[in-house]
């Protein structure tokens, strides 16, 4: 990586129909390290603007539904190839309006290439249907089933990996004949636009649109299209199916999380593991859906797990983004930020021993959205640090003494994102991780730099509906329709 940093504030259009459009309002965007600092402007879309880009995608739908897979995906492969030749521009943007550490922001972008290509490999499977073949003594029909394309698809994307989670739906929705509108996050939307805009000019005028603006004119990409495709908190989840329901707009929706990794007594606890553990709850200084949010580790391994992780900690470099040496860059927004220093607040006032590691910034720095991370141990389950979604660098350890009971303390949450199970014995990680009621499990790793990029993603409970990914993430965007052939002579025949 390069050590490119933005000398200028970044400025980015929307992109509708294959044309850029300024706009009279903007958004300010700004550097959750650095107070008062803007990083750039996106332009802020109006109603009219939304209008425009949903009536633009439904005029190019006909002519794109009407491609084979096959041949989607090769202009699709078109249209992504070079996209890593500004990938370092995009990484510091990202690191600069995100807050997180350039590296992070690097694989952010690279995921979506990623997945990009992973969504082409599934071409030859989209379009193929299968046949039930007539049944004996019964109406004698042939009936094909087969799949079609939905129309025009909102896919709306979080501040805190929006240019990966992006990959996970967009690709597949194009692939299986829809045209598409992104809406990147309204505080971090410069390096997401530029990503998307890249590949649609490279795609035929209309099939891929960008908006980017406030949440109050946003209106038209959830009623006025075929599909939302919704990755965020659960408030937003929501709201978005609020929206939807007055037009019955189907939704996809992937919501928060409150992950629990499981460390049975047999649990391999050396310093892969722990360096392991200690991603999946720090990366992105916490604020990623499919971290662990909870870690409940069998007694007599408690110490261990508690030690190495704060191990880890004491080296942590708590700082600005793109500069070199940081490991954990601030969160966010200063609302998150006040709402994790409360939850850990409200641990230590209820008498949970609470360890704190790592110096805050200083000078230009001060005043910044940075919090030390932290251990709580052994809370009361009551509290909010172990019944909500932290989404910050800060992590309950809470002890068990029998399997029935690490499931159950497991479980008892309203969301169902992800798990893990570690342990030695790989009977008894099937056995605990089919009882962990998610839709995603680890074994002996956890996060979302150790997802399957192949296999299908999304939530049980609060956590969302519907899967993205794989070739259930394209038939997810596709309807299933059935036609019927009956056979006259055969019927007939039967009559008399």
């Amino acid at each position: 990586m390069s050590d490119t940093v933005t000398d200028a504030p970044v400025k980015t259009g929307l992109f509708i129909g294959g044309e850029v459009r300024d706009t009279v309002d903007t958004l300010a965007i700004a550097d959750p390290g650095k107070p008062g600092v803007v990083v750039g402007h996106a332009a802020s879309a109006t109603p009219g603007d939304v209008a425009d880009a949903v009536r633009a995608a439904k005029d190019a739908y006909p002519a794109w539904s009407a491609l084979s897979a096959v041949e989607r995906a090769r202009l699709m492969a078109d249209a992504i190839a070079g996209i890593a030749d500004e990938r370092d521009a995009d990484a510091a943007i990202l690191s600069q309006e995100n807050g997180k550490v350039r590296f992070e922001a690097w694989v952010d972008a690279l995921v979506f290439e990623l997945r990009w290509n992973l969504a082409l490999m599934l071409a030859d499977e989209v379009d193929t249907g299968h046949t039930l073949p007539v049944v004996p003594g019964a109406i004698p029909v042939s009936t094909e089933v087969s799949y079609q394309s939905l129309g025009v698809v909102t896919v709306i994307v979080p501040f805190n990996w929006p240019i990966a989670i992006l990959g996970a739906a967009l690709p597949h929705a194009l692939l299986a004949g829809n045209t598409a509108i992104v809406k990147p996050p309204p505080t971090a939307p410069l390096a997401t636009t530029r990503v998307v805009q890249r590949v649609a000019e490279k795609l035929p005028p209309g099939v891929l649109n960008v908006i980017t603006g406030r949440d109050a004119n946003m209106t038209g990409l959830i009623t006025d299209v075929d599909k939302v495709c919704f990755t965020g908190s659960v408030n937003g989840g929501k709201r978005i199916m609020e929206l939807a329901s007055t037009s019955l707009t189907r939704v996809t929706l992937e919501l928060g999380g409150n992950d629990a990794a499981v460390f049975l007594e047999d649990a391999i606890i050396d310093d892969t593991h722990l360096d392991r553990l200690y991603a999946a709850i720090y990366d992105t200084t916490g604020q990623i859906c499919m971290n662990a949010k909870r870690v409940f580790v069998h007694r007599s391994r408690l110490d261990e797990v508690v030690e190495g992780l704060a191990t880890r900690l004491e080296k942590a470099v708590i700082g600005y983004g793109l500069d070199e040496g940081t490991t954990m860059g601030p969160l966010h927004s200063p609302a998150q930020k006040a709402f994790v220093a409360e939850i850990i607040q409200e641990a230590k006032d209820a008498g949970a021993e609470v360890r704190e590691y790592g110096t805050l910034p200083t000078g230009d720095l001060a005043g910044g959205n940075f919090l030390r991370p932290a251990i709580v141990i052994d809370p009361d389950p009551s509290l909010r640090v172990v019944t909500q979604e932290q989404f910050g660098p800060v992590i309950p350890i809470i002890p068990f003494d029998s399997e029935d009971d690490a499931v159950h303390l497991a479980n008892d949450t309203w969301g169902g994102l992800c798990g893990s199970v570690w342990t030695a014995d790989p009977e008894a990680a099937t056995r605990v991780g089919s009882r962990l009621v998610c839709g995603y499990v680890w074994v002996n790793d956890h996060g979302a730099t150790r997802l399957d990029l192949r296999a299908p993603f999304g939530g049980m409970k609060q956590s969302g509906m519907g899967r993205e990914q794989g070739i259930e993430g394209v038939r997810a965007f596709q309807d299933t329709r059935s036609i019927a052939t009956i056979d006259p002579d055969a019927l007939a025949a039967m009559a008399h």
